[in-house]
């Protein structure tokens, strides 16, 4: 597992579509956001994605027989990292609760945004307080997490004032939002999280319309031990993952 210089702390913060379709394309530089009178401009977006290593519902996710908690979760947390450092024209960022996890922070680049932050309205908000003008928050369970899906995330915020990225086993791999959030979503969001199994529904209950928070394709996340049957091998990618589970029975 990669340990890198401990980063700066940069902020202290105590419509469904079929699974495999694009999201559409926008052709007007500015789009309605879902509030009157108020036009966006994804051309001059400001984007954040931030890796949650919190307290969710859910838990950490359960290593395999034969390896050490910490260490599995640290190595999904690491790669799951890696996939939104590689993104171009993105700044990633750690989203923590509790707020001091030193081998968490050991495991970004140098200046890597830290939020401190129990909840996702405030961890959205965070980020917003940053300069970011849409953002999303990743679970850290998911290494092997393809870059485009984030991308298509991104890209929907376009014509809508969120997009979701679901978990083949419930919940939500990723939430991508305009900031500052809505009303009502900041609202769906208080006492939700992604490990939720009915988390898009909930969200989209509180949508004044159809159609405000998209979803693109849905990708898996390793929360139970039998998940590491999901990764594929010949994939490239999560390396501390894949360094971690070698030789042993499970892999």
């Amino acid at each position: 597992m990669t340990t890198r210089p401990r980063p700066a702390t940069a902020a202290a913060h105590d419509g469904t579509l079929p699974q495999n379709e694009v999201f559409p394309q926008v052709d007007d530089a500015f789009a309605q956001d879902g509030t009157e009178g108020e036009e966006y401009s994804p051309e001059r977006a400001v984007r954040y994605a931030g890796v949650l290593s919190v307290r969710s519902s859910g838990g950490h996710a359960q290593a395999p027989p034969g390896v050490d908690a910490d260490e599995y979760r640290l190595a999904l947390l690491e790669d799951t990292y890696e996939v939104v450092a590689g993104l171009e024209l993105v700044t990633a960022a750690l989203v923590l609760d509790p707020p001091d996890q030193p081998d968490a922070e050991a495991l970004t680049w140098p200046g890597t945004p830290i939020v401190r932050e129990p909840a996702l309205p405030g961890a959205f908000a965070a980020l917003h307080a940053l300069g970011a003008t849409e953002a999303a928050l990743i679970a850290p369970d998911a290494p092997d997490l393809p870059p485009l899906l984030l991308g298509k995330l991104f890209r929907a915020l376009g014509h809508a004032p969120a997009a979701a990225c679901q978990s083949a086993g419930g919940g939500l791999v990723a939430l991508a939002a305009r900031l500052p959030l809505a009303s009502w979503l900041a609202d769906a969001l208080t006492g939700t999280d992604l490990d939720d199994p009915d988390a898009l529904t909930r969200l989209r209950a509180a949508a004044p319309r159809p159609g405000q928070i998209p979803q693109g394709p849905s990708w898996h996340r390793l929360r139970v031990p039998a998940d590491v049957g999901l990764l594929d091998p010949r994939l490239e990618g999560w390396e501390s993952t894949r360094a971690l589970l070698e030789g042993r029975p499970v892999f």
